[in-house]
């Protein structure tokens, strides 16, 4: 057996049984163990983990991203922590770059590596979202989480990138894809309120075209065929909504975006 560095890979779900049996498949052969912390799901995620032989499966409401993912991070008892999603796979190539990093007892706090997502049929290499390094793979105690609605990564030392895509099915059709637009534009526009941000006609009527502009142009979007041109769009529409839901929020007497749980409050 190697004497690598141990590894806890760290999931937190939710309803998540179209994704959870894949994702613990591609992390089965790179994990000494696996820990996901569910916020109760009604679904079959919870059958599915404890049946799966290198899960710690644990349950605790959901407050917020940051405070669930280090909660979840306390849990693991390896020398190195993988944060992924459930809708997320290593690689084969990425893969192998993880135990070869933590083979050679690297002399850093973390690493990060490319995100490559599938959509429609296609995989994204522009537009932005292609290759969107982050942090998601660091020695415990080294880093954690901020921020009750848009949560960071805060990485305590260096950090270097690895080979390997980690892939990322966001979304499942377009549907799935405007929903998630709605989901977050009301996330992104409640954490600008809470900030004290105000709203701007201005950003109103620019940011969206701009926003266009930047993905498809700018970052090459256009490379990436129709679904390029789909995503630039639904980019733009993003930014709208954005904004249109911040100035909702400062009308008196506004509540929080009517589809957000009631983790998320509204600070006024």
């Amino acid at each position: 057996m190697s004497d690598r560095q141990t590894l806890s890979v760290v999931i937190i779900t939710y309803n998540e049984e179209e994704n959870i049996q894949a994702c613990l498949d591609s992390i089965i052969d790179t994990a000494d163990e696996i820990v996901v912390l569910d916020s109760f799901s009604t679904d079959a995620t919870p059958a599915i983990c404890r049946r799966h032989p290198k899960v710690k499966f644990i349950q605790h409401p959901f407050d917020d991203y940051s405070s669930q993912r280090n909660r979840a991070m306390e849990e693991a008892s390896s020398q190195w922590i993988l944060i992924i999603d459930a809708d997320e796979r290593l690689t084969a190539e990425l893969s192998r770059s993880i135990l070869e990093f933590l083979e050679n007892d690297p002399a850093v706090s973390g690493a990060k590596f490319p995100r490559l997502t599938p959509y429609l049929q296609r995989e994204i290499r522009h537009g932005g979202w292609y290759p969107n390094q982050r942090y998601r793979l660091w020695r415990k105690g080294a880093a954690h989480y901020e921020g009750e609605i848009h949560e960071r990564v805060v990485l305590q030392g260096k950090g270097v990138s690895l080979k390997g895509d980690l892939l990322h099915y966001t979304v499942k059709d377009l549907s799935d894809h405007a929903d998630n637009v709605n989901k977050f534009s009301s996330i992104a526009a409640l954490d600008r309120f809470n900030r004290g941000k105000k709203f701007s006609r201005m950003r109103l009527l620019f940011k969206p075209a701009g926003k266009f502009i930047e993905t498809y142009l700018i970052r090459l979007g256009l490379l990436d065929g129709f679904q390029g041109f789909i995503i630039a769009v639904v980019s733009s529409y993003y930014s709208f909504l954005r904004e249109a839901k911040l100035f909702e929020l400062q009308l008196p007497g506004s509540a929080r975006p009517s589809n957000l749980p009631d983790s998320y409050r509204k600070k006024d």
